[in-house]
């Protein structure tokens, strides 16, 4: 049991792949904590720029780690598997935490033993710190909720997860010990892999979210969330691997794991349907239908079947009829 912020030790560890622009303003963020860390571990995943020459700039209290590229999982994962804290941070190499963000999360931690993972908002910035979003939580309707739980743990959290996956990933701290019992980040999903930890740990674990701004997540044209198709393909994968442990889970949250994947198969075919490949859009919509049985889905299964030309003139008949 510790009794302070002070007494609990933070493992910081940041996967870096061609990370040279922002690393070092990334350290810097952490370094700033009111509340230190016990320690930065940077996994270099086979950088290919001046990333190792950055690390070495920054100074000798860095954990320097270089491996073959693995991907990022593999990188957080050797970073997991070396730490000393009780506690592990993670945190994007092109993301910034603010001042308080460790000592917040780490009150947290303290009043709320039962808890394993403590997560908090973000806003978005630019390549050069420009504000483009002031609130994720906002954006998808979840603010009052948290602001109302205070901190508390948020009830039915796997279903809420599985539905909407909310918890930004450079604002986690999530207890060792849980990492422990429920395993880390699957190296075989690409996209989607940190929803399916977190699932894995609302499974058995209590969870919470500050409803304040505690890190600034970067968006530029690096990164990896924009690949919208390996995006949905991966998260079909997700959600039948939620679904393989944690059906009997989200029956008691009185979700339908079946409907969850049915939901993942519909995103992944409407996205065809709408995109440049109306033809790919068949067989995910007709796999959705049978995880779920909806008409929308087998009525754009069925469109989908028709040439290009004749969608676009329902889709104009369409809008047409709307106005």
């Amino acid at each position: 049991m510790h009794d302070s912020e002070s007494d609990m030790r933070v493992s910081v560890i940041i996967p870096a792949y061609n990370a040279a622009r922002f690393l070092a303003e990334t350290v810097e963020s952490v370094r700033q904590q009111t509340t230190p860390v016990h320690e930065i571990i940077i996994v270099d995943d086979g950088s290919t720029d001046e990333t190792a020459q950055v690390v070495q700039s920054l100074g000798g209290d860095i954990v320097y780690i270089r491996q073959a590229n693995a991907g990022v999982s593999a990188a957080r994962n050797r970073g997991i598997a070396e730490a000393k804290g009780e506690i592990i941070a993670f945190l994007d190499a092109d993301d910034l935490w603010l001042p308080e963000k460790v000592g917040k999360q780490l009150g947290m931690f303290l009043c709320h033993t039962e808890v394993a993972l403590v997560a908090a908002d973000r806003a978005e910035i630019d390549a050069q710190g420009g504000l483009l979003l002031d609130s994720l939580f906002r954006k998808q309707g979840l603010h009052a909720l948290f602001a109302e739980l205070g901190g508390n743990p948020i009830p039915q959290v796997l279903s809420l997860l599985v539905k909407i996956n909310f918890i930004p990933t450079s604002s986690v701290m999530v207890r060792k010990s849980a990492l422990a019992q429920v395993g880390v980040f699957d190296t075989a999903i690409r996209y989607g892999e940190d929803l399916e930890l977190w699932a894995r740990i609302a499974s058995r674990h209590a969870i919470a979210c500050l409803p304040e701004v505690l890190i600034h997540y970067r968006q530029h044209g690096n990164n990896a969330t924009q690949a919208t198709e390996k995006l949905l393909l991966d998260m079909v994968i997700v959600m039948k691997r939620i679904r393989s442990w944690g059906s009997k889970a989200l029956r008691k949250e009185k979700l339908n794991a079946d409907k969850a994947v049915s939901q993942a198969l519909w995103d992944l075919g409407y996205w065809y349907f709408t995109s440049s490949s109306p033809q790919r859009a068949c067989s995910p919509l007709l796999q959705s239908f049978r995880e779920s049985p909806s008409l929308r889905a087998l009525t754009y299964a069925v469109l989908s079947l028709f040439p290009p030309s004749a969608i676009g003139n329902i889709r104009h008949l369409k809008q047409k009829i709307l106005g």
